[in-house]
Parts: structure tokens; sequence; C-alpha cells
């Protein structure tokens, strides 16, 4: 008898689309906007659908759940609930939409939720044929969009609508959703079990994505139980009967999906990274290392290796930040310019685009002359401090702009050396207990040999040698 496999082989609707909650109860993860008397539970705990409630545009990655909160509340509320794409829908369609709300506004009492997918991509004229039923509160408007509202979405429809943003799913949100496909009756129905390892590489490859989740779930579900030979099409009903309770008796009779099923289905390399442990510390020590050590191409691997297993770009960006401060310094100090713009870049495209500024920032660091002067320097004076040597700022240095500070000798004897043609003159600067103390020793590498040159002549004025 050849077994049907129930939420694999009965339709063409993806596992993603079938595991959608049906109530915001089932929705994993953004809890900050989901708290008792937010905008969101009020909307969808309004089941007569005669409240008045805000318009909301909702912003972030994708697969965080931004239609399925709008299908949640349709199913929630009491509501009438129209969905458009921007993708495919037009000024024409909006403005029967709104039409048909403003009818059954007057004619019913019943308002209207419009789920607007992919707002950015509309035009500022089909964003306009929006204002009116916003604004006049024929329609409630619930708009998802994956790029800055700000860039994307007309003045005028921001200010009349709640910007919510939706984070990235955690790796636990991740574990929750992928537990619930497996068992749910709506998904796998208990068809396959899931290694721990398996979870955990479909949680990694995800990235923070449910529908990525899922969907490598269901093609490591596919594959795994079309592996399964079927059982023998000429056995009696009895033999049949006898061997479908016994599996039923016993749960680990189900295909297991492993972690090798995972990368076999997905058609891709499972790096050993865990985001919380050595992998993760001793993959991005060998990165900052390589930079360091000026291997740009073993920077790039290390660089690949964090993207592929979807390490938070976020942190890749502050430890750029934090080498180009540290290795490269005064060296290149273009180099920290380009690190805090590859932050930037991140933040605003979001990835995958972002592991482009991400490569440009790696190469230019590796590649970049190396100084770790100004890192040296300030260690050097922390220490200092922390040790008791440091003194009182010198009498002509101190603030002389307040009542009675003249009278106590402050700003007395201060040269102004812009006074001076070279705009350097000879004066003391450091508190008399550390003397002729020099922190800063830069370099020949780079901007520093610059630096160094122009640093003796200046400390050869300024300290009268």
């Amino acid at each position: 008898m050849v077994t049907s496999q129930p939420g694999l082989h009965s339709g063409s609707v993806p596992l993603a689309v079938r595991m959608r909650p049906r109530s915001l109860d089932e929705v994993a993860g953004q809890k900050h906007l989901l708290r008792p008397g937010s905008p969101l539970v009020n909307l969808a705990s309004d089941t007569e659908g005669t409240q008045g409630s805000v318009s909301v545009i909702l912003w972030g990655p994708p697969g965080t759940g931004k239609t399925t909160l709008a299908q949640a509340i349709a199913h929630s509320s009491g509501r009438k609930f129209v969905e458009l794409s921007a993708v495919t829908a037009g000024v024409k369609d909006v403005r029967q939409v709104m039409e048909e709300a403003f009818r059954s506004r007057d004619l019913y009492g019943l308002s209207t939720v419009l789920f607007l997918d992919e707002i950015h991509r509309f035009t500022k004229a089909q964003q306009d044929a929006l204002l009116p039923g916003v604004e006049n509160g024929w329609v409630i408007l619930v708009a998802a969009t994956t790029e800055n509202p700000s860039f994307s979405v007309i003045s005028p429809l921001l200010s009349r609508s709640l910007l919510l943003t939706l984070e990235q799913l955690s790796d636990d949100d991740l574990g929750i959703v992928v537990d619930r496909a497996v068992t749910d009756a709506r998904g796998l129905a208990g068809r396959v079990r899931l290694d721990p390892d398996a979870r955990s590489a479909i949680v990694r490859l995800a990235s923070g994505d449910a529908r990525r989740a899922l969907t490598a779930l269901e093609a490591s579900a596919g594959s795994i139980l079309a592996s399964v030979p079927p059982s023998a099409s000429d056995a009696d009903d009895d033999e049949e009967a006898e061997a479908e309770a016994e599996a039923d008796a016993d749960a680990d009779a189900a295909p297991l999906i492993t972690e090798e099923t995972v990368a076999q289905a997905v058609d891709r390399a499972l790096l050993r990274y865990d985001r919380n442990g050595d992998e993760h510390y001793d993959v991005i020590s060998a990165f900052i290392k390589s930079i360091r050590g000026s291997d740009v191409d073993a920077s790039v691997h290390y660089l690949a290796r964090m993207i592929e297993a979807g390490e938070d770009p976020r942190f890749i960006c502050r430890r750029l930040i934090v080498s180009a401060s540290e290795d490269i310094g005064m060296a290149d100090p273009q180099a920290l310019v380009v690190a805090v713009a590859a932050a930037d870049a991140v933040q605003f495209i979001g990835m995958p685009e972002g592991r482009i500024p991400l490569a440009e920032a790696t190469v230019y660091l590796a590649t970049a002359p190396k100084s770790n002067a100004s890192y040296l320097a300030i260690d050097q004076a922390i220490g200092d401090i922390r040790a008791g040597k440091f003194g009182r700022v010198p009498k002509h240095l101190r603030d002389a702009h307040y009542p009675g500070a003249k009278r106590l000798g402050h700003g007395k004897g201060y040269k102004y050396p812009h006074d001076d043609d070279r705009g350097v003159l000879t004066q003391q600067y450091l508190p008399d207990e550390l003397g002729q103390t020099e922190y800063y020793r830069p370099t020949e590498h780079g901007n520093e040999r610059d630096v160094s040159a122009r640093l003796a002549k200046i400390r050869q004025i300024t300290r009268g040698r």
C-alpha cells in the first residue's frame, strides 16, 4: 500500500503558507508589538469591527511576519478584509477598494482593513489615492514594506499612520516555527522527525527568516520521505493494518531528517557555526587577525563564512570599526570612515546586498597600512590615570570665564597659538607631574610617516627643545 503524505503531496500550497498563524497568539516573535493594548492587538481584538483604529505601516526584513500579522488581524477582527499587492495593483484597484469601503461603512457600519503588501513599490500617485480613505476612516491601512518608509512612503501617508518596526526573528523564535510545522496537522503532521542538529542547521540557514526556515524544512521532509520505500502493494489487509498499528505505536518509526538531509535538500554545504559558541568566536578572531596581518584573501574567506552562517551583520560591522581604529589608526585615517560607512550601508540596504559594502570595507582594511600607535597611546594614558599619575591642570590652561577665575590666576599667561605665524608655540600643556611624557609614538607606516615628521617638529616647538 502506498501511503499518502498529508501536507506534502495534497496540494501545491507551500508549507510556509499552510503554517501561517491564524491568530496573534500563534505569532512567533515581535512581542514588542503584541503587548496588551498595543495597536495591533486592539485592531485584532475588535471583533465587532466598530471601534476606530489607526492605520499602521509594518517595516521589517523579509520573513519576519508582516503578512502574517495582517492576516492574523483579518481572522481575529470583525472587519472586512481586503488584500492588495503593490506589484499587481494599480490606482484603479485602490480607488475601487476605497469606494466599496465607503459603501460598507455608510450602509452597514462596517470598516475595512486594507492590507497592502510591498507599499514601497507604489508610485506617489498610487499612494496619493490611498489618502482619502485613510484620512476619512473608510479603510484602516495595514501596509508592509522591507524598505525604509521615510524614503519610500509619501509624507502625508506617513503622518496619518503609525510606523511599527518588526525585528529579525531570533533563533528561539525560528525554533518554535519549525517545531510547530513538524507536528501541526496543517504542516507535516508528525510524518517526519527532526534531528536536533538538523533543526539547528535549518534555523541557521534561515538567518531570521521564518519563510526560509519552513521552505528548507519542507524540502528536507520531501527529500527524506521520497527515499522511504513504499509498503508492498500486494500485502493483505490484515498485514497492512498490523503494520499501521505498529507505526502508530512507535513514534520513532517516522523518517528522521538529519543534518545531511538538510544539506542535500537545500543544495548547500552546512557550516559548523554556532552564533553563541566556539565557532562564532573562532571565526571572528581569525577574521580580525587576518585583517591585522594584511591577508586580504583570508579576510574575505572568513567574512564569507560568517555571512553564509547567518551571523548578525551588525556584529561584523562593529568588529570592522574596532579593527579600523585599533589596527590601522592614523596609518590610514580613512579606514575608520570606510568601516562606519559600511555599517551605515548595511543598516540602510540590509542583507543579502549588505555583503557588498562589508566586502569593500574588509578589503580596504586588510590592504591598508597598519599602526596601533593611537591604541597604545590611549591605553598608556589610561594606565597612568589609574596609577594616580595625573596632577593638576596647569593654571594657564584652566577655565577663566567664570567670575573670580582671574583672581585665582586661571588663564594667566596663556599663549594663543594662532598669534604665532607657525600656528604652534612653546607652552606647557601636560601637568607638572607628567613632565615630557610621550604617549603617541607614530610609526613609519602609511600616513603616519608624514605625521611622525610633523609631530617631531611640533614637539620641538611646544616643549622648547
